[in-house]
């Protein structure tokens, strides 16, 4: 008769006490990576790290300027510009009853710079600046000249001026001298360089 086998048993396994973790098992295992920051809705992705520096914001657009040469534009400010000047001129000399030379100067140059800034970098502007000083440091001198001689007559002044406009420009010939001549030269000067350095 045979003995039947009996399954071998299982031996009970001895237990393994868990021992606590040192500081280099505890290394030796990989760390889980930290959960992604979320992104800011700008697309800014320097926004949420500590101590990051954003980027400058981008300048805004602005589209170049055209190039200024608009002669009508300059040549209409200058006469309006020479008109004004002369009267301011004319009041100088009439209030004062002198010519002064840096008013003739500042003739010059308001016209001059009139038409550069507004006409641009055309070349006839320069000259026709120069032009329009010697017409305005006249219109301003015959003004003067027109306020003088009401002043002394005791009448209107748009009387001397308007109405006995040759008396005036006798008057203007008569006290001519080279210092007046020397103020046309200025003004035209003033106008010339002004009209250049205002249209760069």
């Amino acid at each position: 008769m045979s003995q039947s086998a009996t399954p071998p048993q299982p031996q009970p396994q001895p237990e393994v006490q868990a021992q606590p973790e040192t500081e280099a098992q505890a290394q030796a295992q990989p760390q889980q990576p930290a959960p992604p920051q979320p992104q800011p809705v700008d697309g800014n992705p320097y926004a949420q790290q500590p101590g990051a520096v954003p980027p400058p914001p981008p300048a805004p657009y602005a589209p170049p300027a055209p190039p200024r040469n608009n002669i009508a534009l300059g040549l209409v400010t200058a006469v309006v510009a020479a008109l004004v000047a002369a009267g301011i001129y004319g009041v100088v000399i009439g209030t004062t009853k002198h010519e002064i030379g840096w008013a003739a100067v500042g003739v010059g140059f308001v016209i001059g710079l009139a038409a550069g800034r507004l006409g641009g970098r055309n070349p006839a502007l320069p000259v026709v600046s120069a032009v329009l000083a010697l017409g305005a440091v006249y219109l301003g001198q015959l003004v003067g000249e027109a306020m003088i001689g009401a002043d002394e007559l005791g009448v209107n002044f748009s009387k001397v001026f308007f109405d006995h406009f040759d008396v005036v420009q006798d008057a203007w010939k008569a006290d001519a001298d080279p210092i007046t001549f020397l103020f046309f030269a200025i003004a035209a000067f003033a106008a010339f360089s002004g009209a250049k350095k205002a249209a760069l």
